[in-house]
């Protein structure tokens, strides 16, 4: 699993927290919450960098902006593709699209940020590795 990790990781966290029936629904904030958690042992553990982008309303404690090693940003509109659309901004503007592994298991995603140069990872395989953090 240690192949998933990069120098700069772009998580697409819905689509990262939707890949496990776990009840996520139910509450989307803590779903989130839990992710960030989970992303932070994983920026202390390795020292990459670790970004985590979110489609939705921003979450009253946790703005926009660096949280203990995780930079949060959230899509820049609401509807169909806005948390898609702020992660390939976001890697389109890096210096080095190259050293990005971005997390998701949307194929439509994944074909748009590996055409920047980035390489990608899936949801599962992911949350299995961050188990171990």
């Amino acid at each position: 699993m240690e192949d998933l990790i990069a120098e700069h990781i772009v998580v697409d966290g819905m689509n990262v927290i939707g890949s496990r029936p776990d009840g996520w629904w139910r509450d989307r904030d803590g779903a989130a919450r839990r992710l960030l958690a989970k992303l932070q042992r994983l920026a202390a553990a390795t020292g990459d960098k670790v970004t985590l982008v979110l489609d939705g309303r921003p979450l009253a404690d946790v703005a926009e902006g660096l949280h203990d090693g995780v930079q949060v940003v959230y899509a820049r509109r609401a509807g169909r593709d806005a948390g898609d659309d702020r992660l390939v901004e976001l890697v389109a503007h890096l210096p080095e699209p190259e050293r990005v592994r971005a997390i998701t298991s949307d194929r439509a995603l994944a074909a748009r940020v590996r055409d920047l140069g980035a390489t990608v990872a899936g949801a599962g395989g992911f949350l299995e590795l961050l188990e171990s953090y």
